[in-house]
């Protein structure tokens, strides 16, 4: 985990770089803005550049569009939704600057961060503050061990690789080879997961190769995979590797499938082709979302992605509209019970226990929590048919 610094020396070296420039203000220093009670100010954090943009990106607009309807239904109790949206690169430590600089802006809560190891700094740094968090995609399981106030939309890198190694024998494989970047924490996370329940569930695992993030050649560790003759392997990355994985595989004629993790998806249907339909017929991968998904709920929210954003929403988007409908329900509930925002603490606190024991009907399923930050929620098995994705199966958590 990148270092991070305390409140305490954020705020003494904020202070003096904001006395610096606000020279007409000094003897104000910088202190919290006076809170307007007809607005709820709620931050927004995630790498929106940097290496992993891409999927802030995606959670931000999902975000922007639960809000931009909430707005135009009228807010909460006549108050109007205010975003205060950062970007913390991709960097734990930045990440933890974000935070104290939303802070001193007066949010009340705060849906992120995005990847893990950001998320897990945030977290650590906001019990102190009794901060309500929700992350939609960070899905390391240490994320909600530090404090009460953090939760997430996401299902666990574990339940990932436990549910695929439960699909695994359900299917019937005996043998099952696994390739995956050595260097992710999300990437071994799911494959560590999976080999000890697939070893419980008296599946052999034949070979297990790690590569390096970056590689673009996986025909030597698929060779050796291969020659194990598996029934499946498990590739349990993000797409931009698995489609390269799945085609070189196809190369060396392995004709067995191919199982993932949400890492997969917006592996068919972007701008680029990472694998062909033939050689993604019959593999099979876990998430909370797809299109094929003909819900009327999901259906709606496509629909209005689409219109926003003219593009399809990715699974990131989904758990990104899903991470604020919860926030924003915990928000409605604190506000029909008379809290008001000025009142910050007693408002925090309130956010937490609404979201602890609230139910929404997300685009990503059902979510609930009951005694933790990890939702409990169903998840989808998708499979690809023609180059189309279509749900297998549904797995209840």
């Amino acid at each position: 985990m990148a270092h991070t610094i305390s409140r305490r020396d954020f705020l003494r070296l904020s202070g003096a770089s904001c006395a610096a420039a606000l020279a007409p203000s000094i003897l104000a220093g910088c202190a919290r803005p006076k809170v307007d009670e007809n607005v709820i100010k709620v931050g927004v954090m995630g790498p929106y550049s940097g290496e992993v943009a891409q999927y802030g990106l995606a959670v931000r607009s999902g975000v922007e569009l639960f809000v931009k309807q909430l707005n135009a239904a009228g807010g909460i109790n006549g108050k109007r939704i205010e975003l205060d949206i950062q970007d913390e690169k991709g960097d734990a430590t930045e990440a933890v600057n974000v935070y104290y600089k939303m802070m001193e802006d007066g949010v009340v809560a705060i849906i992120g961060d995005v990847t893990s190891t950001p998320s897990i700094a945030v977290a650590q740094a906001s019990l102190r503050d009794n901060m309500p968090l929700v992350s939609g995609s960070a899905t390391a399981p240490d994320l909600i061990k530090y404090g009460h106030n953090t939760f997430r939309t996401c299902i666990t890198d574990p339940f990932q690789g436990r549910v695929m190694a439960d699909f695994a024998a359900k299917q019937g494989y005996k043998v099952v080879g696994t390739i995956y970047n050595s260097g992710g924490d999300y990437e071994v996370g799911v494959n560590d997961a999976f080999v000890r329940r697939a070893q419980e569930k008296g599946i052999q695992i034949s070979r297990q190769e790690g590569y390096a993030a970056g590689d673009v050649d996986f025909k030597a560790q698929l060779t050796s995979i291969i020659a194990t003759k598996p029934d499946a392997i498990l590739s349990p990355n993000y797409y931009q590797d698995d489609g390269k994985i799945v085609t070189q595989a196809r190369e060396l004629g392995f004709k067995g499938a191919f199982l993932g993790a949400d890492g997969w998806a917006n592996i068919v249907g972007g701008e680029q082709e990472y694998a062909s339909a033939a050689d993604l017929e019959g593999c099979f991968y876990d998430s909370s979302f797809v299109s094929a998904n003909d819900a009327a709920n999901v259906q709606d929210f496509i629909r209005a992605f689409n219109d926003e954003f003219h593009e399809q929403p990715t699974n990131f988007c989904a758990l990104g509209y899903d991470a604020a409908m919860i926030m924003f329900d915990a928000i409605r509930r604190v506000e029909e019970g008379g809290a008001r925002p000025s009142e910050t603490e007693a408002y925090r606190a309130g956010i937490i226990d609404a979201i602890a024991t609230g139910h929404v009907e997300g685009v990503t399923g059902a979510i609930s929590f009951e005694g933790t930050g990890d939702p409990v929620k169903s998840t989808l098995i998708i499979t690809f048919e023609n180059g189309v994705e279509k749900i297998f199966d549904t797995i209840s958590s």
